[in-house]
């Protein structure tokens, strides 16, 4: 039986999906005698952000059944090295530069951000498939088993804690989530194993881990009760079995716009063949004043020379927007023209995610089309060359390069399409085609 995320959130934990009540305490290893975490595991290098995330990942696996039912064995297990490789943000590789070597150093540093433009780009793959730390795997490969993560939400419980519910919501329905501290001795209580960084310091996150339940009244070294209990990357035996609190008034868990709370659901076995996008890095920056976008493709066909155009992704930037996807075949004189499939709704938390079109779209090799995005707050994602810390918000920083054509990405100005590379020379919109051969 195939149990997805708001189910289980309704059936297991009794909680009602309309009007939602937290529990004073709640742990995702015990619910009704079911456990929804993966094993600790202990990281080699400067890779807890690749941990968090398949923390969060493997965790929403469990909850939707969806590692069962594809037919793997065990607790799941996926490649954090081959994010680490792979990511497109280092100089191991970088395929809007490549042959040129640029960007971060492997092994020592990323984020969220990071973490979601590899996912949606290229999805993840086991760890029995890639997973190597001394030297590169294997980038694709046919016997690799592929999970695409549909949705990546970022929330944040809000400068008093007022929006602590949501993230509470979040963790019941989708599972495991991504955060990150400012890890230093000075705030851990090794005799309480909690952790506390006031606000008022101004160290910024060097750590990710992941929130995987909560206790209302835990007493840390904060002036309040309230803790996040949170699964660490430095093996079992440290901490509680590799388990630890931080405080709910923690200056970055929880409250970082980047890394504070991440969600990683809808996680499914990759039915698609083909993701086009022009947004390698994927959300880079943000244009605020921007309506409507769009991305134009030309069809690749595939073996056959014929594929069928299913879903799109693309980044919400704000909460609570209401969007309109459209598919258009002809871009002529300024004008978008022959749409032949839309799909609407909105997403109430900011982030990446994945719509099903209303109606398939046939293409053949050598097809333009037009993937028409309007979003009602928040402005349009956009991948550039950017600033990118290093270890999370450290001192250290480096550029990475992206690329751009013009006649790729186009907004809306003033009644009429805008080259987004007019602005920005190396700027792609983030809206993705999503197809199968």
């Amino acid at each position: 039986m195939k149990l997805y995320p708001v189910l289980i959130h309704s059936l297991l934990l009794g909680i009602s999906t309309v009007s939602f009540s937290a529990p004073t305490s709640f742990d995702l290893r015990s619910v009704n005698g079911s456990n929804f975490v993966s094993p600790v595991k202990s990281q080699s290098g400067g890779t807890c952000w690749t941990h968090g995330t398949m923390a969060a990942i493997e965790s929403n696996l469990i909850m939707t059944q969806q590692w069962q039912s594809n037919g793997e064995s065990g607790a799941p297990n996926l490649a954090e090295y081959h994010l680490d490789w792979w990511n497109g943000f280092n100089e191991h590789f970088n395929a809007d530069i490549e042959p040129k070597k640029a960007g971060l150093t492997v092994h020592e540093g990323g984020d969220y951000r990071v973490a979601a433009a590899y996912l949606s780009r290229e999805g993840v793959v086991r760890d029995v498939d890639a997973q190597s730390f001394s030297s590169a795997p294997k980038f694709k490969s046919d016997t690799y088993h592929t999970y695409y993560v549909r949705d990546i939400e970022w929330l944040s419980a809000g400068d008093k804690n007022d929006n602590i519910d949501a993230i509470k919501e979040a963790l019941m329905e989708g599972g495991v989530m991504g955060t990150a501290l400012d890890w230093s001795s000075s705030f851990y209580s090794s005799s309480k194993n909690t952790f506390y960084q006031p606000p008022s310091s101004s160290e910024e996150p060097n750590h990710a881990v992941a929130i995987v339940g909560w206790d209302d009244q835990k007493v840390t070294q904060a002036p309040q009760k309230g803790a996040w209990l949170v699964k660490n990357s430095w093996g079992s035996n440290w901490g509680e079995n590799g388990f630890f609190w931080i405080s709910y008034f923690d200056k970055t868990s929880a409250h970082h716009p980047q890394m504070g709370a991440v969600s990683f659901k809808n996680v499914e076995r990759l039915k698609y063949n083909k993701i086009y996008s022009h947004d390698y890095h994927g959300w880079r920056d943000t244009k605020k004043n921007v309506t409507e976008a769009f991305n134009a493709f030309t069809a690749e066909g595939g073996p056959k020379g014929k594929e069928t155009l299913k879903s799109v992704g693309f980044y919400t930037a704000d909460s609570n927007v209401s969007y309109l996807i459209s598919i258009y075949r002809t871009f002529q004189n300024g004008e978008l023209k022959d749409m032949v499939s839309m799909a609407d709704g909105e997403f109430k938390n900011s982030g990446y995610h994945t719509v099903d079109l209303g109606y398939d779209v046939e293409l053949t090799k050598g097809d333009n089309f037009y993937v028409h995005v309007a979003l009602s707050n928040g402005g349009h994602a956009f991948d550039r060359t950017s600033d990118v810390p290093v270890l999370l918000g450290g001192s250290s920083r480096t550029i990475v390069e992206s690329t751009a054509k013009a006649g790729e990405s186009y907004y809306l100005s003033q009644g009429k399409w805008v080259d987004l590379t007019q602005d920005e020379m190396s700027a792609n919109f983030c809206i993705k085609a999503l197809t199968n051969y």
